[in-house]
């Protein structure tokens, strides 16, 4: 069994990159459903306070993050391939999720970019991700596997 790789940040002038991947025995399915199941975020997910809307192609999401719990992020979901990948983001940033079978179980993959040409400006103001990165797959992981 691999060892979770632990989030990292890479950070430019214009532009910051967070992600995470762990491994978790469990099918690309079942992560799935529970990736893309909004009801259910409340019980497994510490990193968020709500989220609300509907995961699915072309669908808007609203998230209240516990990192920043006085602002709603709406997010449009970007791309949607079951099972192997999600995207969702708005004008500054863009989240990807991917899915992708191994021998162990389904390599989980979250990758955050955010940025643009007024990114420098607020850079200083938006918190590392590093940890909520790390809580997310963590508890995804219990979550997918039980």
């Amino acid at each position: 069994m691999q060892k979770p790789q632990k989030a990292h940040t890479t950070k430019k002038f214009f532009s910051r990159e967070t992600s995470v991947s762990i491994v978790i025995n469990a099918t690309p399915e079942k992560i799935w459903e529970i990736l893309a199941t909004v009801g259910n975020y409340k019980n497994w997910n510490s990193t968020i306070v709500s989220i609300e809307g509907e995961i699915q192609p072309g669908g808007v999401i609203k998230i209240v993050p516990a990192i920043s719990p006085n602002r709603t992020f709406t997010l449009k979901i970007q791309a949607f391939e079951p099972y192997t990948k999600m995207v969702s983001g708005d004008a500054m940033g863009r989240r990807t999720f991917l899915l992708e079978k191994v021998p162990d179980g389904t390599l989980f993959t979250m990758t955050e970019k955010i940025g643009g040409p007024l990114y420098p400006l607020f850079a200083m103001m938006i918190p590392s991700f590093d940890e909520s990165f790390d809580t997310y797959a963590r508890e995804l992981k219990v979550e997918a596997e039980k």
